[in-house]
């Protein structure tokens, strides 16, 4: 699967945003984190994503080894992205895929990961 552009945002439309991945190997992680929200996680570089609205209305949450700042918008609670650094030192943002729109996540399959582990 190639890459695409697709627009994002969360519940309530306060943080909108653009990110140029490809979903053919999206993951579903175990984390205490992850499993609770259910997200299905994709992952860009820095370089393809841009928040198009709603810096102001970001909150942070940190935890574990704080490596991954999990953003959520102030007003609805929903985490559309995260970001970090990849194994191999770049800078990345991990994508809630079900924040983006014209995505059938029925037609994904989503890899396991045990983040439970680390």
């Amino acid at each position: 699967m190639s890459e695409q552009t697709y627009y994002g945002s969360c519940h309530c439309g306060a943080v909108e945003f653009e990110a140029t991945l490809a979903l053919d190997q999206v993951v579903t992680c175990n984390c205490s984190i992850c499993r609770r929200q259910g997200t299905i996680l994709g992952f860009t570089s820095t370089k393809k994503f841009t928040l198009l609205k709603g810096a102001e209305n970001l909150s942070d949450y940190q935890f574990g080894s704080h490596n991954i700042h999990h953003e959520f918008c102030k007003t609805c609670g929903v985490k559309s992205f995260s970001k970090g650094v990849g194994p191999d030192g770049v800078e990345m943002r991990a994508i809630n895929v079900r924040c983006l729109e014209d995505v059938d996540i029925d037609s994904l399959s989503p890899q396991k990961f045990d983040g439970a582990s680390l």
